[in-house]
């Protein structure tokens, strides 16, 4: 008994490492992202990357799909892309879901081609997650506060821009105005 009680007792000694929070202020209002490093190290990483040189600043929510998805962090209001680092390696294998709320790197058909875009899940879409031998999409964080902020991007019309190729991107610019780290 005095064993286990030691045990627990040396377990409350050990440091706990709080997950880290980045703010993301839009002309719509403020979100907080809670990063998952242990699961995704890969993909934290390259996010805060972004976040600590201050690049998705003035940056947009490029594409919103109500019950799916809004993605953002790539292009400027001109719909200009924004230079990108180098490509990351996929971890969507990490045991993390596209469940509501979840962040996500965006990609192309390439597994490993994500860079500086992400994406917010409205509802769970387990048909981005890895099956089956297949790459799915990698979740490295969760909304845990402010997601009225991400739904009402949905209230905002969209349109197509045929010159661009781009469909479901708002009418009016959702914009982020500031992101850090908080926590």
């Amino acid at each position: 008994m005095h064993r286990y009680l030691l045990a627990f007792c040396l377990l409350l000694a050990l440091p706990v490492t709080a997950a880290t929070q980045v703010l993301v202020t839009t002309n719509l209002g403020e979100f907080t992202i809670q990063l998952n490093e242990e699961k995704a190290p890969i993909s934290s990483e390259n996010f805060l990357r972004y976040v600590e040189d201050g690049s998705y600043v003035d940056t947009i929510f490029h594409r919103v799909i109500p019950g799916f998805m809004a993605q953002g962090g790539g292009f400027d209001q001109e719909m200009k892309r924004r230079d990108s680092y180098s490509p990351i390696k996929n971890e969507s294998t990490n045991g993390l879901e596209n469940n509501r709320a979840t962040v996500a790197m965006a990609r192309t058909q390439n597994p490993d081609s994500a860079t500086r875009q992400f994406y917010i899940n409205y509802q769970n879409n387990s048909f981005l997650n890895a099956q089956g031998g297949r790459a799915g999409y990698a979740v490295f964080g969760e909304v845990v506060k402010g997601f009225s902020t991400i739904e009402k991007m949905t209230d905002i019309p969209t349109t197509t821009i045929g010159s661009l190729g781009m469909k479901d991107v708002p009418q009016q610019p959702i914009v982020i105005k500031a992101i850090k780290i908080i926590k």
